[in-house]
């Protein structure tokens, strides 16, 4: 039993661990990178920052959404609707 639960835990991991890369990813694509960095400020905060500022609020994925969808408080993105959800959950994660 010990064994299965080791091996569901390093699956779940290998996914998570895709999934994090393939969101990096998408920032640098859809040109996130050029103004944002994962750790450290660039012309707008660092990834890391937006999501420690956003932490334990229920409504920061929506919040996040609609500032980069409807360019409120930040620039018009080329990611579409999709891909800015994705992007948000990204960042909150970290």
């Amino acid at each position: 039993m010990r064994s299965i639960t080791i091996a569901v835990a390093a699956a779940f991991a290998i996914v998570v661990s895709g999934t994090v890369g393939a969101s990096e990813d998408l920032a640098k694509s859809s040109g996130c990178m050029a103004c944002h960095a994962m750790d450290a400020k660039k012309m707008g905060p660092s990834f890391k920052d937006v999501s420690a500022k956003y932490k334990g609020k229920s409504d920061a994925a929506s919040v996040l959404a609609a500032k980069l969808n409807e360019a409120k408080g930040h620039l018009k993105v080329k990611a579409g609707a999709g891909d800015v959800g994705t992007l948000v959950k990204w960042m909150l994660s970290l």
